[in-house]
């Protein structure tokens, strides 16, 4: 459980802030743009080791069975819109196993992105904007990216379509 975290601020000021100040919820939490997390304070339970144990194996084994763990990705490709699973409506546009140059949807769970060796970076965002046009032509959701792309893009988004 979190009891603080402490926080940086965009002019370098440090925070130290409570659960209930961050408001967080799944992927999310109520701060500036630009503030950075440098530390928590976590508050654990004491629990029997074979169940922690058996429990840790359990999330395992049903991640390894649903996810591409052992492939080279940058994890969840997308954002669930609200309402709505990214990988369901990525398989339902046909893009499970769609490749561009060495980059490919996963077809174990097509919101992740994998290079199978030697991707570019554009190869990886052009496969990404294809996905997310695919989707808004479809079903006229837009998907956001969930993968921080650092740098200069190399594929402009208009309107949901990739242009190289």
């Amino acid at each position: 459980m979190l009891v603080e975290a402490e926080l940086v601020d965009d002019r370098g000021h440090i925070h130290v802030l409570s659960p209930e100040k961050l408001r967080y919820s799944y992927r999310h939490c109520h701060l500036p743009q630009g503030w950075i997390f440098t530390r928590a304070t976590l508050q654990g339970r004491q629990e029997d080791s074979a169940r922690i144990k058996a429990r840790m194996e359990a999330i395992a084994a049903e991640r390894n069975s649903t996810q591409p763990v052992r492939a080279r990705t940058g994890g969840s490709t997308f954002k669930n819109p609200e309402g709505h699973k990214a990988w369901q409506l990525i398989d339902a546009v046909g893009c499970r196993g769609l490749r561009i140059g060495t980059a490919e949807i996963s077809e174990k769970h097509c919101n992740f992105m994998i290079n199978t060796g030697g991707a570019t970076a554009h190869d990886l965002e052009r496969l990404g904007e294809e996905v997310r046009a695919r989707v808004l032509t479809h079903s006229g959701i837009a998907l956001e990216w969930e993968i921080k792309r650092l740098g200069k893009a190399l594929v402009k988004e208009e309107a949901g379509k990739a242009v190289a």
